[in-house]
């Protein structure tokens, strides 16, 4: 898990047959509150459905970026290298939009929704990590309109959205550091 990197520039070459489908499974299987589990995983490997994600994506990063966000947030973003551009949307073979499930006419009340969506997140990254692919955490903000380019009801709220594959030959990675175990493990 230490060699795992968020990746930007995909490869089109195609995910071997039942490998999403297994790490959802892995990521479907965390703990929920109440065992309600309010999460849905999209699949999006549709070539005009990943172009209007993308076009939708990059009407709110360019709001984001031009008018929104705070300077001091553009500048912890500056090393990353990141703009309102996110063709990764288009070249990875699969998107996966993780959406909360809140209550509705068809879904029970969900108890800790953000945490057990977070942790099956955390669950489906490592499991696509373990076979061998690259993965992206990206939040456009606002998020709603993914439910119209995903066809999900209203008391489904997106989450998180993650292009899935290889990377591309020629892929920029940041050189970023993590902190010492010493920084982030505290013994009591």
């Amino acid at each position: 898990m230490a060699r795992r990197r968020s990746v930007r520039d995909f490869s089109p070459e195609p995910i071997p047959h039942g490998v999403l489908e297994a790490a959802i499974r892995a990521a479907a299987s965390a703990p929920s509150g109440a065992n309600i589990q309010p999460w849905r995983f999209v699949v999006v490997t549709s070539p005009d459905r990943k172009r209007r994600l993308r076009a939708a994506a990059e009407a709110e990063e360019r709001e984001f970026y031009a008018r929104r966000a705070p300077a001091e947030w553009l500048d912890a973003l500056a090393p990353i290298g990141t703009d309102w551009r996110k063709p990764f949307l288009e070249t990875a073979p699969a998107v996966i939009v993780v959406f909360e499930v809140h209550q509705g006419p068809h879904s029970p009340k969900p108890y800790y929704v953000k945490e057990s969506v977070g942790i099956a997140v955390g669950l489906l990254i490592a499991a696509l990590h373990h076979a061998g692919l690259a993965t992206l955490t990206h939040t456009p903000s606002p998020m709603r309109f993914l439910n119209e380019v995903c066809e999900r009801p209203p008391e489904e709220r997106p989450n998180v959205v993650i292009p899935v594959g290889y990377p591309a030959a020629d892929a920029r990675v940041p050189a970023l550091t993590r902190k010492p175990l010493g920084e982030v493990l505290i013994e009591c």
